[in-house]
């Protein structure tokens, strides 16, 4: 396919290419985090899905900056009894803001999941926050605490917030609605001055789609993986 000619959308099947390969880069060089897991759609027995049907998912993400250094000592000593990742404002991949704060050092957490849109034929990011006792967090609650640059990505067309369904779930979750995103992912890649082969375009999709709507949460893309 020419680059120049494609409308920045994608097929279930480049969508699955281009899970893949981000999955691949972020577990390589995100050592913070733990990789993203491919899950394949729920089946039912009397239709089968096709191969490529499923999503990508990154879950229990404690994002927490503690105002003092013997916060950091009473939260390191926390044990929930479950394996979590809290990420230091020192990670290079983390806005020094926090995604969700508390008073009482109360650990929040944060599940996303990267799913196709068969309607928009992009990827759409869908999360969910929660209290560590699993009491889920309201939307005002987590746009408060959503990081300083948060504001300003919220204000474009293409980042709002809105809540439905969990397609594959069937339970509420909040998403970045992905209108708008197949026409910037498009004039991303025609800036390239290289003129990149779809081929590339497919490796490099989720990877740049994320370094853009990663911010809305202080999630950045390490400089190790966009090389």
């Amino acid at each position: 396919m020419d680059v120049l000619h494609w409308d920045g959308t994608l097929s279930a099947k480049d969508f699955r290419i281009g899970a893949f390969a981000f999955a691949q880069k972020w577990e390589s060089c995100n050592l913070a985090f733990p990789p993203w897991s491919w899950l394949p759609c729920p089946k039912h027995p009397w239709l089968a899905p096709p191969e490529e049907e499923g999503y990508l998912s990154l879950e229990k993400i404690c994002i927490s900056r503690p105002n003092e250094e013997e916060d950091i000592d009473q939260i390191s000593q926390i044990d929930t009894g479950e394996e979590e990742t809290c990420c230091s404002r020192n990670e290079d991949i983390l806005d020094d803001a926090t995604l969700v704060q508390s008073n009482h050092h109360e650990l929040h957490y944060c599940d996303f999941h990267i799913v196709y849109s068969s309607t928009f034929r992009v990827p759409v990011l869908y999360f969910r926050a929660y209290c560590s006792d699993g009491r889920p967090l309201p939307l005002d609650e987590i746009e408060k605490e959503l990081p300083a640059c948060a504001s300003k990505e919220l204000s474009k067309k293409w980042t709002f917030i809105t809540q439905e369904e969990h397609p594959y779930l069937k339970r509420p979750w909040y998403k970045l609605h992905p209108c708008g995103t197949a026409e910037w992912m498009k004039l991303l890649f025609l800036s390239d001055t290289a003129n990149p082969k779809f081929e590339v375009v497919l490796e490099l999709y989720l990877l740049s789609w994320f370094s853009v709507v990663g911010q809305v949460f202080g999630l950045r893309i390490s400089f190790k993986i966009s090389n």
